[in-house]
């Protein structure tokens, strides 16, 4: 059996997902990168090794999110795409007339316009907290209320209750203030959900013509709250799909496969990787006035990876010596 591996590394979740050659969805994992992507990466991959039969094959391999240049580098990957890219495939692969994503994360936000299955815009938020899956947690855990719970609660609310949403620290304030007024947990809830919703769309959703079919996907997308508050402020019906909080993993799997199959190979390290001590280091390169700092991956003590030099020298040097290795090794 040929399996495909996608990864999508952000910076709160790690996930990972196979695919067959019919981009069935095989295995996923969610897990939390609490700030130790090399070491969710080797979690990761040791947990699929664990699941998957004998007999199957990992023939491809594709990497996206944040943290996607590290997990190319440590897997082998055969294709390292944006976020923005693969959220676009995966959703067009499992919504065929989708004309809006909207996909909140743990930290970053992302709105992508799809026009007759071609992206022709999209805008991401990677700086206000007060539109992403963090705000809510905290918000969670101050009102002592599981975040699983959250979505469930806001559809019990019975009365509007307006909370500041321009900012993060400014709606916690208002809630506090709300919750001092007698508002009953319920309806905080819903407005937070609403605040969050309004955050959204009046920042990376501003000026962006938002058509149906509308996509919901990422992990906030499991809040059945802000899907309901998605639907009041679009009046029109907002779609989760199954698999919504990997969609990202998915398409870099199938990115993935569309690349092994035109290589004909894949430069899939194995699962050995897990055994095998990564790390990272950097320098400051002194060859001018730039002063980069170059940033490269060790494995086992040896350079796999450099980047961060805006001329190349230290990337291309790096190639350079791979390339003639690998000459020595075939010779």
């Amino acid at each position: 059996m040929d399996y495909y591996l996608g990864i999508d590394i952000g910076s709160v979740s790690s996930d990972f997902v196979l695919i067959d050659d019919e981009h069935n969805v095989i295995s996923k994992l969610y897990l939390k990168t609490q700030g130790q992507p090399i070491k969710a990466i080797k979690d990761g991959l040791r947990l699929l090794r664990d699941e998957m039969p004998e007999e199957a094959d990992i023939t491809g391999v594709g990497s996206t999110g944040s943290g996607r240049d590290l997990a190319g580098v440590m897997v082998g990957a055969d294709i390292v795409k944006n976020e923005i890219t693969a959220h676009a495939v995966a959703t067009l692969e499992k919504v065929s007339d989708v004309s809006t994503i909207l996909e909140i994360g743990g930290q970053d936000s992302k709105i992508i316009i799809i026009r007759d299955g071609i992206v022709t815009d999209f805008a991401m938020n990677t700086v206000c907290a007060a539109g992403t899956g963090s705000f809510l947690d905290r918000q969670a855990a101050r009102l002592d209320v599981p975040i699983e719970q959250f979505g469930e609660m806001a559809l019990r609310s019975t009365t509007k209750v307006r909370i500041a949403g321009r900012c993060a620290v400014f709606a916690e304030s208002d809630m506090i203030h709300k919750q001092q007024m007698g508002y009953e947990p319920e309806d905080i809830i819903n407005g937070l959900c609403e605040a969050l919703v309004r955050n959204y769309l009046n920042n990376v959703g501003k000026g962006k013509e938002i058509l149906p079919k509308v996509v919901f996907q990422g992990g906030v997308a499991a809040n059945v709250g802000i899907k309901h508050a998605f639907e009041e402020a679009l009046k029109c019906d907002v779609y989760v799909p199954e698999h919504h909080e990997v969609m990202g993993a998915i398409g870099a799997a199938i990115l993935a496969q569309e690349e092994a199959e035109r290589k004909g190979y894949t430069d899939f390290r194995g699962f050995d990787l897990v055994d095998m001590d990564f790390k990272t280091k950097s320098f400051d390169c002194d060859g001018c006035a730039n002063q980069c700092e170059v940033v490269q991956i060790m494995a086992d003590k040896q350079v796999v990876a450099r980047w961060g030099d805006r001329c190349g020298k230290w990337h291309n040097a790096l190639l350079k010596r791979q390339r003639r290795d690998k000459d020595k090794a075939m010779a």
